[in-house]
């Protein structure tokens, strides 16, 4: 069949809302054709997935994010006027600022201390608790961490957790989540865009180095700094991103639930181990389900014609879970990463490419140092795991497990207290 001929392809964005993460590996068990051709929200949509797939779609030349992103993403989890939204040198510029924040073993180093510490500060209070929720207890860690480290004071953790959690998990749905995920990021915007304007006007201070001073201090592309609110959003897409790192802390729960055998292992002292864990729980677990670009001009993927102008999307849970690429992909097995670090565009939970050219999340790095060094305290941890619902539906994006992975009577082993990682 030509590309002329091909007959019209339904709409299946109530197919997406339907299945989320199961729809685009549902459709490539259903086709032998290098790409899946779908409509989404009336856009001819065409999905690839494979390393090769990966270098083509963050090519440039081949696809452009700016115009991509839909408004009710950018009003929930990136922000208007976020980096996301920015291609070519306009990106570069502003990606640098997060580069040099969140890549090399100084910056990395100096957050994960800060986070652990929190951990450390909490995880002594559990024990006088008859339960507590690791997903809450992870966000409001990740978020005194995160933001100690960042520069920006906090008067309430709690509150900013529960907002900085909501931005994440309402911006792929309608109803409820999603418009709380807007009141969210407009309560945060507010309160850091007036945060920016204190800095700057003298009344407060942003620590030398912290992500709050190269926020206020960043000069954009056109030699201008970032008015308030942009700053603030971007200040927002250092933090959130490190607090939804609670998504993954949850999912390690869960994982040493069910594998007891790698709970072992990772109560040992191995780096190599905790490492490949926590590759293995970016790869196995839901997170984003694909990302999306649109051709810049009329393009050829192996042969299929994508058109100017078409939704391109990058299958992220499909590619993690291809058998092409990984040996039975739906086991959780740490082992695979012992011995082959992860080649950069196989595994791509947070996307693909060159973190410094291209639109790769530069707080990857981050989100692996962070697992390395939580994995193994939650492990050491004596803990009981009471009746719940431990199911995570992946007709929910972001998926999550549902009872938020419950510890009942924690214990702290005396050789954990204050131990660092």
């Amino acid at each position: 069949m030509t590309d002329s001929t091909r007959p019209p392809i339904v709409d299946s964005s109530a197919a997406l809302l339907a299945k989320g993460y199961t729809w685009l590996p549902d459709r490539w068990r259903r086709t032998d054709a290098p790409v899946v051709r779908a409509r989404l929200m009336g856009r001819q949509a065409v999905a690839l997935r494979g390393p090769d797939a990966v270098r083509f779609f963050y090519d440039e030349r081949h696809v452009e994010r700016r115009s991509a992103l839909p408004e009710p993403v950018l009003s929930t989890l990136f922000g208007h006027g976020a980096v996301h939204t920015l291609d070519g040198h306009a990106h570069r510029v502003r990606k640098e600022m997060f580069l040099s924040l969140l890549t090399g073993p100084q910056a990395v180093a100096s957050l994960v201390e800060c986070v652990t510490a929190a951990w450390d500060e909490a995880v002594a209070s559990w024990p006088g608790r008859p339960s507590v929720v690791l997903f809450d207890e992870a966000s409001r860690i990740l978020t005194r961490g995160v933001c100690r480290w960042a520069g920006v004071p906090l008067l309430d953790a709690d509150e900013v957790a529960r907002d900085l959690v909501a931005m994440v998990d309402g911006f792929a749905t309608a109803g409820p989540r999603h418009w709380r995920a807007r009141r969210a990021r407009n309560r945060c915007e507010a309160w850091l865009g007036h945060l920016v304007e204190d800095v700057r006007a003298g009344i407060a201070t942003a620590p030398a180095g912290s992500a709050l001073d190269a926020v206020v201090r960043h000069r954009d592309a056109d030699g201008e700094f970032l008015d308030p609110r942009t700053a603030a959003v971007e200040l927002l897409n250092v933090i959130r991103p490190t607090v939804a790192v609670c998504w993954f802390v949850t999912y390690a729960g869960h994982a040493l639930h069910h594998r007891p055998e790698v709970r072992e292992r990772l109560r040992e002292d191995d780096p190599a181990h905790a490492v490949a864990f926590a590759h293995e729980l970016r790869r196995f677990y839901p997170f984003a389900p694909f990302l999306g670009g649109l051709a810049v001009t009329d393009l050829r993927w192996r042969g299929e014609l994508i058109p100017a102008g078409t939704l391109v999307l990058l299958d992220l849970f499909g590619q993690n879970h291809d058998p092409a690429l990984w040996d039975e992909p739906y086991t959780f097995d740490p082992r695979r990463f012992v011995d082959r670090p992860p080649p950069r565009d196989e595994l791509i939970p947070q996307g693909g490419g060159d973190p410094a050219a291209g639109h790769r999340c530069p707080g990857e790095d981050v989100t692996v140092a962070l697992l390395w060094a939580l994995g193994p305290r939650l492990a050491r941890l004596e803990y009981d795991v009471p009746d719940q619902d431990l199911r995570i539906p992946l007709n929910r994006m972001p998926a999550r497990v549902r009872s938020g992975f419950v510890l009942g009577k924690v214990r702290v082993p005396v050789a954990e207290r204050g131990l660092r990682v």
